[in-house]
């Protein structure tokens, strides 16, 4: 998504609002689809039930830690790469919803200042 650069002004409010929507649509689809890979995951190769594989896979997701033993080859290889994907995804997420928020701070900070120097 296209942001305003430094020189353009500030986006109203509703629009600001607007943009914060999308990316947050957006971070949350891809927690969705994480949250997805990992209780399709945890069902089909750990064997854990599917209320038991969206709670392994949320633990992790937020960055909690395991919360069920696995005991197959294949499930603890799984587990491993989805606990190294699931810190990874934590952070875009967490980057995707704030870009938004940061970006207009910044933009403000950069308005503010170019007022000073004049």
């Amino acid at each position: 998504m296209k942001l305003e650069k430094k020189h353009e002004k500030l986006i109203s409010t509703p629009k600001f609002i607007i943009r914060l929507g999308k990316y947050a649509f957006i971070a949350l689809s891809m927690l969705t689809l994480a949250e997805g890979i990992g209780v399709m995951g945890y069902h089909y190769i750990c064997d854990l039930s599917f209320i038991d594989s969206f709670h392994m896979s949320s633990m992790l997701l937020a960055g909690m830690g395991p919360v069920a033993e696995i005991n197959t080859f294949y499930g603890k290889l799984f587990s491993s790469f989805f606990a190294l994907f699931g810190g990874i995804a934590f952070l875009s997420f967490t980057a995707v919803f704030f870009a938004p928020i940061v970006h207009r701070f910044l933009h403000i900070l950069h308005i503010e200042d170019q007022e000073i120097n004049q």
